[in-house]
């Protein structure tokens, strides 16, 4: 089990810092559009729509990366004070009860909204420049199933520690005891 969790935290891991670069395409596109709208009265056509595919991607595909180092908003007025078994069964409990099947359903949906826009070629319809929308639909699916499979390696290493296997560490710092 423990190298399945490696496994994905090394996909999850790649997919994160890949994606990071994301960053850059939007950081030119945004200076562009304003030298351009702004310095030569003259905007561009793809700067908007590449900016907020850009940013969809990059939020979307960081997702598991996230999950993986534990950065999501978390409200723990109560979990904060739980000893380390409980988070662990709280966790488990509520990615069976509500992750999973919200994760798996949004899975489901999105790789039939990626199938229907690239079959049909459907185009993005924001702009004269009117790219086509699958590659984008393909990220929504990937991020989301990267998500899963973090939830799925969250879940594992929970499971091992309360069955006394591993020390209770965040991110992919779990140790053997």
């Amino acid at each position: 089990m423990l190298q399945l969790i490696s496994l994905i935290e090394r996909i999850t891991g790649a997919g994160g810092k890949v994606v990071a670069w994301v960053v850059l395409p939007l950081i030119f596109a945004t200076c562009y559009e304003v030298f351009s709208r702004y310095l030569l009265n003259a905007p561009t056509i793809w700067a908007f729509e590449a900016g907020y595919m850009a940013m969809g991607v990059h939020a979307l595909i960081g997702a598991a990366y996230t999950l993986q180092c534990h950065s999501h908003i978390r409200i723990d007025v109560l979990y904060a004070h739980f000893p380390e078994r409980t988070k662990a069964l709280v966790d488990v409990t509520g990615y069976v009860v509500l992750f999973f099947p919200g994760v798996i359903w949004l899975c489901i949906g999105l790789w039939d909204y990626w199938t229907e826009a690239f079959i049909s070629g459907e185009q993005s319809g924001q702009s004269a420049w009117n790219p086509v929308i699958w590659p984008f639909r393909l990220c929504f699916f990937a991020g989301y199933a990267l998500l899963l499979l973090q939830g799925l390696a969250e879940v594992m290493k929970d499971i091992l520690f309360l069955m006394g296997k591993t020390d209770h560490l965040q991110g992919d710092t779990m140790e053997k005891i």
